[in-house]
């Protein structure tokens, strides 16, 4: 995994489990960031990290609802993760400090 997207992934895990130690902008801007998946891909984005209320789940909790193997599934998060951390939204947001 690249820096760019090492530095996303903590963001969303930071947005997880420390959710105070986020700006409502950033929460926000991220919200419209994840809509930039298919539909599938950002659910299951939602429930690997547990974000904007919904439910965390385990990979193979993830794996089986998509019919896949756990392997299969991390490596679409990790191709999901390294789409979002290259847009331009992404990279404004963490050059700007507000994903830090």
């Amino acid at each position: 995994m690249d820096t760019l997207t090492r530095q996303l992934q903590a963001f969303l895990v930071r947005m997880a489990y420390q959710p105070q130690a986020v700006s409502p902008q950033a929460e926000h801007h991220m919200e419209h960031l994840l809509h930039l998946l298919e539909a599938d891909e950002e659910e299951m984005l939602l429930h690997y990290f547990g974000l904007f209320g919904h439910e965390r789940m385990g990979l193979d909790d993830i794996a089986r609802q998509r019919g896949e193997e756990p392997h299969q599934t991390m490596a679409t998060i990790d191709r999901c993760l390294r789409r979002l951390a290259v847009t331009p939204e992404w990279q404004m947001m963490s050059q700007s400090g507000e994903a830090i």
